[in-house]
């Protein structure tokens, strides 16, 4: 089985030696691990991985080859029913036309309230239902039920994707930078935006200057050198993380991987459905490691291309309401750091994943596109196109 594991991880990249697995089996021999599956996990992540980029892959193969091994331990000691299969049984699941009979408080301050209401009079636990905050009912607070305007509290995931607050700690991870693109028509769309120039110490041959010095010097030779060319552009790419982009992780990852590529000044950072006073540039430690957004703007210059990229999907009141964002409670709204970030680069454009025929029927990207001055468009290779003749206007 481990021989296996190892192989897997050397198939997608991640070099693992005879060395690292000789290592992973004297820990194990020594009893580091025992049967606890996650003190497996972090022995052979610390003794198999030396590079955080790795991380995302490793988990990846983790997961996909030790899979039900831990069901398995545990129904060698306990019979009981699973609690996922509990769980998944206490779900609410609606018709369209149930959710639509469902009506929402109306606004974030009422939403709000009612739960500090309900917070105050409740003494325990209460499932299904409409009022209390519980599991598979109609109230706006809970998890596993259904409202149009809830918080969503005590709950693995998201399902509905109508939460305008999360009360629970979510972790995401960074996008990869090395994925293999299924096809090169995002890189060649991205070639568009480069303009090259030459700086730094002449240290390559110019070829032609050298023939046409030696002419000039009767045949003796003279030689040129000239910097070597690079892509000038300066890019600083904002990149929209969780959930309603799980869905987008693929084509999302594919752009990031073919930037990283095309451009050697390139500065990222991550938000979550909309941009606020702090970004982070690590998913894994973006509780610890906020930057405040004040500093980016201090940092770079106005010769930067601003790109975000996300699909705009959430409650309008995230972008136009301080207290919007879905994790945190946000001072100034959305809009405003918005309107912060396109005065200080005016060459902008918001690469949007989700299928453009739908933008009309969600209210928040049609704020967003008038916040951009309709700068937005599609994440395709004919949308990168039309951005890049956006970004490269002066």
């Amino acid at each position: 089985m481990l021989i296996r594991f190892i192989t897997l991880l050397r198939e997608t990249g991640i070099p693992v030696s005879v060395t690292e697995y000789l290592a992973l089996m004297a820990a194990l021999e020594s009893g580091v691990a025992d049967y606890s599956v996650d003190d497996f996990y972090v022995l052979a992540r610390a003794v198999l991985i030396k590079d955080e980029r790795y991380y995302d892959r490793y988990d990846r193969v983790f997961s996909a080859h030790f899979a039900g091994i831990e069901s398995s331990l545990n129904s060698l000691m306990d019979s009981d029913i699973p609690a996922d299969w509990l769980r998944r049984l206490a779900e609410l699941q609606l018709t369209a036309e149930e959710k639509a009979k469902i009506e929402a408080l109306g606004g974030l301050e009422k939403v709000m309230d009612g739960l500090r209401e309900r917070l105050k009079e409740q003494k325990g636990r209460h499932e299904g239902g409409s009022k209390w905050i519980g599991t598979a009912g109609r109230s706006p607070f809970g998890a596993y039920g259904y409202n149009p305007e809830g918080v969503r509290i005590g709950q693995e995931g998201s399902r509905q994707r109508s939460a305008v607050k999360v009360w629970d700690r979510r972790e995401f991870r960074n996008f990869d930078d090395s994925v293999e693109l299924g096809t090169r028509n995002l890189q060649v769309a991205l070639r568009r935006l480069r303009r090259f120039a030459r700086q730094g110490a002449p240290d390559e041959l110019d070829l032609d200057g050298t023939i046409a010095a030696t002419a000039r010097n009767a045949g003796w030779l003279d030689l040129k050198l000239r910097p070597e060319r690079h892509n000038a552009v300066k890019v600083l790419l904002f990149l929209d993380v969780g959930g309603s982009m799980d869905d987008h992780v693929k084509l999302t990852e594919e752009l990031f991987s073919a930037a990283c590529t095309e451009f050697r000044h390139l500065e990222h950072y991550y938000f979550h459905n909309f941009i606020y006073e702090s970004v982070w540039r690590d998913n894994r430690r973006r509780y610890q490691e906020r930057i405040p957004l004040q500093d980016v703007l201090r940092t770079y210059g106005p010769d930067y291309r601003l790109i975000f990229v996300g699909d705009a999907t959430m409650g309008p009141y995230e972008i136009l309401r301080p207290g919007g964002s879905v994790e945190h409670w946000n001072e100034e709204a959305g809009a405003v750091w918005l309107g912060r970030l396109l005065q200080a680069f005016p060459r902008f454009a918001w690469l949007n994943p989700a299928p453009e025929p739908r933008w009309e029927y969600v209210p928040s990207i049609r704020v967003a596109r008038e916040l951009l001055s309709d700068r937005m468009y599609p994440l395709s290779p004919a949308g990168l196109d039309r951005a890049a003749r956006v970004l490269n206007a002066r």
